[in-house]
Parts: C-alpha cells; structure tokens; sequence
C-alpha cells in the first residue's frame, strides 16, 4: 500500500499525446485502486517544490504541484525513497496555498 510522501516510478500517460512514459511522481493519496500524485521534474526552471539529490532523487528535480494526476495502481511501479517529514509538510503548505480559493468566507 502507497502512503501519502512516497516518491515512486510509474507509467504516466501525457495530456497531449498518446504516449505513456515512466515517470517519477509524489502520492498524495491512494483511493479505490487509484493514486492521486504531482508530477517530479528535473528541470529546475520549473515552479514547484524542490527535490534534492541528498534526499533521495536521482537527479535535483522539482516536485510540480500544478501536474497533479491520477494514476492507476497497476500503472505503479515500485517506490523509489519517502520524502522526508519536512518535506511532505512543504508539499502540504504549497498545496494549501493552491487551493485557498476554495476557501469560503463565513
């Protein structure tokens, strides 16, 4: 079972394509046989958390809370390191920060 700050490969199918590519990506959670994740980038020009060598990914990368999608467990290959406490609290705080227009004021 997949916990919430896990770092794992899996097949990812891209919006604008066909194509399905093995991908690193962040769970957020896991629902029903299906895993919401973000997306883990090595291109550091994009906006995101960032992903250090020194804490597990093969590459500094960047987690990208704004490629957000679900996945199917099949489509999860193995889990790669867990982020760290902090870390999963920053991903908390920037997802927050995100979805505050959701927010209604009483």
């Amino acid at each position: 079972m997949l916990e919430p700050g896990d770092v794992i490969l899996t097949k990812v199918q891209y919006t604008d394509t066909f194509e399905v590519k093995k991908r690193p990506a962040v769970v957020l959670f896991e629902e029903m046989n299906n895993v919401v994740i973000a997306g883990v980038t090595s291109n550091l020009d994009m906006e995101g958390v960032p992903l250090t060598k020194e804490e597990g990914a093969l590459k500094d990368s960047v987690i990208k809370l704004n490629y957000i999608f679900t996945v199917s467990n099949q489509m999860v290959e193995k889990v790669l390191f867990k982020l760290t406490r902090d870390k999963k609290m920053k991903v908390f705080e920037e997802l927050n920060k995100k979805l505050s227009g959701l927010k209604i004021d009483e």
